[in-house]
């Protein structure tokens, strides 16, 4: 539930419950995601003039702000102050992108000492030393440091920070209502920042200083309180696209007024120096030249980021249409931020069957739309990225990114043109080629360790996937009456996958497959359950009689609950051996599939050299499910986490593609070889 001084409801109020909020800022009006928190937190947005009871909102201390404030003093009705939450967007907000949550105080604001404010009530009297809190604290710091995520992020991990060694002189936007009200004397904020530039100078002699300019100053949109005049030798302007989290770990000190970067530099372990008065001074992790009144308190930096981060803001699932935890924020905005740091430069693509393109436009799309084209050259001068569906790459698509579907993928076959909730892109091979190194292969390397909250995270994200039988098709089907034993389950697959020519060895058909696990568990009850694609008709590997081999064909069943009713599996290379493995079921393999050689699997060929890490099970799902695909949630058309694209398939709540699907898969079949558009 939503904490802090005043109660923020998280659902929807009726009733008496709720509050009339009257505005005369046209944004309340304009701003269909403000209106949207605001009604869920409880307040109906009026226009007119407020009775008793009513009150009054304001966006922060914004120029139209005054008209608020004075309706309110006249009508004697309480001011409710609103902002933007701390981790807001991609962009900033004059961009035209939403918020993903607001700061809601009816006691002042966050950036004016003089007011006092929620925030600074919740850091005075709140008790700060609840365990689970402090946990979701620390974790929820690991995971904004991990993805690199901060208020706005239209920025790149990958480019590169300074050298080492610098000093950080932190500059903000001229005349901004939280510079002004930061500093206590009236009309001092030019000068102030003079003197903070002298004294990042004096105090740190012979050191390089770097004046660190905001975003909107650095597009054009509004100046800064610096600029080339203020450079020098030991001095100069820094305005790359470099991510927050690496700018502070090269830093060997930094200077601000009150700019969320000195926020951001507490939670890097700094303690920074602090010429103005914002929320986070005065609380013992700050050197203050003018340390506000009243604070006497010291805390922690977990204690800081539970207050400002968990308590105070209202937070928004637009996923879900509801409020939400910061978590839950995290996750979305992760998704929303890799999105755009890939897809920023567009994309060309090549051999993508006609079908895929629409559902591919909206998943990769977004930022700059994609172009489709068979012509190697094009795609090259087309100044975008390129990729090329992975199963149909040859040498001409050299430099290519390869694509293909991930392992939560729908509910509904592929080849019956259901599309995906999640695609992989791969820059050096694809997941199911083991002769050539993967994107996947290194992120599982990465994963051998997980943090405490990064092996939180995939555990309950396993442990849904088991309670709810989610599974990469999530077809409807039964269990079937199985004899008693030791059962063991083959699944069977379609034989002229890419990942049957790439990754099996002699074993390379399901009745091979199936003869092999009879001759190595004679006495076993051997289950064989069809591929769905085959059963439907849509794709080489049917057997005939496959009853010789197996005790039991378990045409159209449940895989998952197949799964748990069996003592082990024998596979290729299908994922059911993955899926198999995050419910502790032993897993033979007789092929390579990405999940084998990392020794949790009984392998029957020698793994790639490369596979020489030993992950364990959850740093295996963390790579596969977390880091390697993306997902896109096609009812809020948002890229979306893992979480969300779960909830989507239990709930079942997605566009379906028509009945006419199987039919023209069945066309496309026919006429591929006719018609290279269709590829």
């Amino acid at each position: 539930m939503m904490q802090g001084p005043l109660p923020h409801p998280d659902e929807t109020k009726t009733g008496s419950q709720r509050s009339r909020l009257f505005v005369y800022n046209g944004g309340f009006l304009t701003q269909s995601r403000v209106r949207r928190i605001l009604d869920l937190a409880g307040y109906d947005i009026r226009l007119g003039l407020p009775k008793e009871g009513d009150l009054v909102g304001i966006w922060g201390d914004s120029p139209t702000a005054h008209r608020g404030k004075k309706i309110a003093e006249e009508h004697g009705a309480p001011l409710v102050r609103i902002e933007d939450a701390f981790l807001r967007s991609v962009h900033p907000g004059r961009s035209g992108e939403p918020p993903l949550g607001l700061l809601i105080d009816r006691t002042g604001v966050h950036f004016d000492p003089s007011l006092s404010s929620d925030l600074v009530t919740l850091l005075k009297d709140h008790p700060l030393d609840d365990s689970a809190l402090m946990k979701r604290a620390r974790d929820a710091m690991a995971r904004l440091q991990d993805a690199h995520l901060s208020k706005y992020n239209a920025f790149h991990p990958d480019v590169p920070p300074p050298e080492p060694g610098y000093v950080l002189v932190v500059d903000q936007l001229r005349e901004d209502a939280s510079v002004k009200a930061s500093i206590p004397f009236p009309g001092a904020d030019q000068g102030r920042f003079q003197e903070m530039l002298a004294f990042a100078q004096e105090e740190n002699p012979g050191a390089r200083v770097l004046i660190k300019t905001h975003p909107e100053t650095t597009k054009g949109h509004r100046a800064g309180y610096f600029d080339a005049r203020d450079t020098s030798d030991r001095v100069e302007l820094f305005d790359a696209p470099v991510s927050p989290h690496l700018l502070l770990e090269g830093a060997v000190g930094v200077y601000t007024v009150s700019s969320q970067l000195g926020f951001e530099a507490i939670l890097a372990g700094h303690k920074p120096r602090i010429f103005g008065q914002p929320f986070y001074a005065g609380w013992g992790l700050t050197q203050d030249e003018f340390p506000p009144p009243g604070r006497h308190r010291r805390l922690t930096r977990a204690q800081l980021f539970a207050a400002a981060m968990i308590l105070y803001p209202t937070w928004y699932d637009p996923h879900h249409d509801r409020l939400c935890q910061l978590e839950q924020v995290i996750d979305s905005l992760e998704a929303q931020v890799r999105a755009w740091r890939e897809d920023r430069a567009g994309w060309a693509a090549s051999e993508i069957r006609l079908w895929k393109r629409a559902p591919l436009q909206r998943f990769f799309g977004q930022h700059k739309r994609m172009t489709f084209t068979e012509k190697t050259k094009t795609a090259k001068k087309s100044g975008k990225n390129w990729m090329v569906w992975a199963s149909k790459a040859t040498k001409d698509h050299a430099g290519a990114h390869h694509l293909e579907d991930g392992f939560l993928r729908s509910r509904g076959l592929g080849a019956e043109l259901v599309p995906p909730l999640s695609l992989v892109l791969d820059r050096q091979g694809i997941y199911y080629d083991p002769t050539r190194h993967s994107d996947l292969d290194d992120l599982i390397r990465e994963r051998v360790t997980l943090t405490p909250q990064q092996e939180r995270r995939i555990e309950a994200l396993v442990m849904r996937l088991i309670k709810h039988e989610v599974t990469k098709y999530n077809l409807d089907g039964t269990l079937p009456d199985l004899p008693k034993g030791h059962r063991v389950l083959v699944p069977g697959q379609v034989e002229d996958d890419a990942s049957i020519e790439m990754g099996a060895g002699k074993i390379n058909s399901n009745m091979k497959l199936l003869q092999a696990v009879r001759a190595a568990r004679p006495n076993a009850v051997v289950i064989y359950k069809p591929h769905p694609d085959v059963e439907a008709g849509l794709r080489k590997g049917r057997i005939k009689h496959a009853e010789t081999w197996a005790d039991v064909v378990a045409e159209h069943a449940n895989p998952a609950a197949l799964i748990d009713s069996v003592d082990e599996v024998w596979t290729m290379t299908s994922l059911l051996g993955f899926e198999a493995l995050l419910r502790r079921v032993p897993v033979t393999c007789v092929g390579l599939p990405f999940y084998a050689g990392w020794g949790l699997t009984r392998d029957r060929l020698e793994a790639p050299h490369w596979r020489d890490a030993r992950p364990g099970i959850l740093g295996l799902a963390h790579a596969a499910l977390i880091d390697y695909p993306r997902y896109f949630d096609p009812v809020s058309n948002l890229p979306c986490s893992p979480e969300v694209a779960v909830d989507r398939l239990i709930a079942g709540d997605l566009p379906s593609p028509g009945p006419m699907n199987r039919s023209l898969s069945k066309l496309q079949g026919l006429f591929a070889s006719f018609a290279p558009l269709w590829r």
